[in-house]
């Protein structure tokens, strides 16, 4: 058997140390990991969306706010969370048309033009503006509805493309979501209008879904079509001389660009309506059900930062709301004269008195 000399022992020593120096040397100078931000690198990104995301103060369609409501205000801490802060190592460049769709090829291809790293892009029919303007630069979408449907990605899966990011709703079958909520309100609910956006791949299913559920829950729709907001008064109109007595309205850019309007002509016509927004129910309409529209903008940056690490859009599987929200205005229901059921307003997620 060999036997270990001094000798030895101060050259095991010595190995050791210069192993344990290499593990703490390598360990410093280890490159950062792939997923990591660069270091001192300012990101560039675009927002474009309609005037309900910036606040008042804002009037300038080219300005990003300096405060702002909830949606806004959740998209800017969701890009904090991710280590992204505005004025430091983020830059973001704002665009707003006012529910104007005919400036959408301007205001996108300005965005494009600075060299954006990507575009936060709100509405279905702006994404799919900004996609024919550009099909290299990422498009992160929020607020959008039915995206497949309206051709905007290929699956939620596999989007494929340049386009990714949070959809609106579950899909046409929460039109009979919608009835229901009304009828509960409404026991005596016979005919109901629907108020529907022509320019929607989606609209043939939605109004299917409705017509579905009407004839299940005893009901007679009455589908009105409005593409601009210059047809609304024409619209309510006819619902009036129908003899309407209860609204169901579809998701539709243009009411939701113009919330107080359509609130306006409900209650001119005396008609108890459902909403997909929570907006107009602020306005002054009766009733909304709808996703948390603040917790899709705060979850959004989550896309912005895993594509600004290098991954391809249309690899991230868009994501649907999971929670959504019901909003009941008593001051617009007494005017009405209706009766809000306990069972309802126990159910709601807000009361506006």
């Amino acid at each position: 058997m060999r036997r270990f000399s001094i000798a030895d022992f101060g050259l095991q020593i010595g190995a050791t140390r210069a192993f344990i120096a290499f593990l703490v040397f390598g360990t410093l100078v280890v490159p950062p990991a792939a997923d990591a931000q660069q270091p001192g690198k300012v990101y560039r990104i675009g927002f474009y969306g309609g005037d309900m995301f910036a606040p008042a103060e804002n009037k300038s369609p080219h300005k990003c706010p300096t405060t702002g409501g909830p949606n806004w205000q959740g998209f800017v801490d969701g890009l904090r969370e991710h280590g992204y802060i505005p004025g430091q190592n983020l830059v973001i460049e704002c665009r707003w048309d006012g529910g104007r769709y005919e400036l959408a090829r301007d205001l996108a291809a300005e965005l494009v033009r600075l060299k954006v790293d990507l575009i936060v892009v709100t509405s279905g029919p702006r994404v799919r503006t900004t996609k024919e303007v550009t099909s290299t630069i990422p498009i992160v979408m929020v607020y959008v509805a039915e995206p497949v449907t309206n051709k905007l990605v290929a699956s939620l899966a596999r989007p494929g493309g340049n386009v990714t990011g949070v959809s609106y709703t579950a899909g046409p079958e929460i039109a009979g979501k919608y009835l229901q909520l009304l009828q509960e309100v409404v026991p005596t609910l016979s005919r109901v209008a629907v108020l529907l956006y022509p320019d929607y791949p989606v609209t043939p299913a939605f109004l299917r879904e409705a017509q579905a559920a009407a004839q299940a829950l005893g009901l007679t729709l009455q589908p009105y079509e409005a593409k601009a907001p210059e047809e609304f008064a024409r619209a309510f109109a006819a619902m009036t001389k129908a003899r309407s007595d209860g609204l169901l309205v579809q998701v539709n850019p243009i009411v939701f660009a113009h919330p107080k309007r359509v609130a306006e002509l409900a209650a001119e016509s005396r008609l108890p309506a459902v909403y997909p927004y929570r907006d107009l129910v602020v306005a002054g309409g009766l009733m909304a059900y709808e996703a948390n529209i603040a917790a899709m903008f705060r979850r959004a940056p989550m896309y912005v930062d895993k594509i600004l690490k290098g991954a391809n859009p249309g690899d991230l599987p868009v994501e649907q709301p999971t929670k959504f929200e019901l909003v009941i205005n008593l001051k617009t229901a007494k005017a009405l004269g209706l009766t809000i059921p306990q069972s309802l307003l126990m159910r709601a997620d807000e009361v506006i008195q």
